[in-house]
């Protein structure tokens, strides 16, 4: 299992072509990059087994940056919602109705 570490088999990439098989490192990469990464898509030589994004790390701080600016915004909603609830129901719970006046006395 470990001599093929460095063998990306044959795959279809996203416009449904065939990309055939190859071994790491390729003859136009570093000599470093010895095994064979990435999705059933997209298959690339790394440093280390197991690695799924040939992405630079900048990257990866812009999707956290923009993942938690989403989150932020959804906790804001969930909470202005919670609390919307929340008005409503001692709203409903302490308000009494006026006593209509019926006109008749007892």
């Amino acid at each position: 299992m470990a001599e093929d570490a460095g063998r990306c088999e044959s795959y279809h990439n996203l416009n449904q072509e065939l990309v055939a098989t190859f071994w790491c490192p390729r003859r136009e990469e570093a000599a470093e990059l010895l095994y064979c990464c990435g999705f059933a898509d997209l298959k690339y030589c790394c440093s280390e087994p197991g690695n799924y994004f040939p992405y630079e790390h900048g990257y990866m701080w812009t999707l956290s940056i923009g993942a938690l600016i989403g989150l932020g915004v959804a906790a804001l909603v969930l909470l202005a919602f919670v609390i919307s609830v929340c008005v409503l129901c001692y709203l409903f719970l302490y308000s009494k109705p006026q006593r209509l006046d019926s006109g008749l006395k007892l």
